[in-house]
């Protein structure tokens, strides 16, 4: 994956990092909420899985929400973006798992 999104080629040009200390922060705050928004669902897994119950989860809703991530992830490869791609890609993730959850447990 390393090879993947040429870091060190942006590095070398002077994007990556940013010089200006703002950009820098707005930098690192992507890569934080690329995180924390995918892991705030993790609630709802929890309520799916533990008690198996996915009454009130749209099943087409979140298999829909899991499709859309798919162009985002091809978005982010072909412009090297790491911080979508890891962000539609824990999106993915846990979209996928609600998903397959309420299919699973729907009664």
């Amino acid at each position: 994956m390393a090879g993947l999104f040429h870091i060190h080629k942006r590095k070398r040009s002077g994007l990556y990092p940013a010089r200006q200390w703002n950009m820098r922060l707005l930098d690192r705050v992507v890569y934080v909420a690329g995180i924390i928004g995918p892991l705030s669902t993790i609630p709802q897994i929890y309520k799916i899985f533990a008690f198996h119950n996915a009454s009130g989860v749209s099943i087409s809703t979140w298999a829909i929400c899991a499709v859309l991530d798919i162009p985002w992830i091809f978005y982010a490869i072909a412009h090297k973006s790491r911080p979508l791609f890891v962000c539609y890609m824990l999106w993915l993730i846990c979209n996928t798992i609600i998903a397959v959850g309420a299919i699973l447990y729907s009664m």
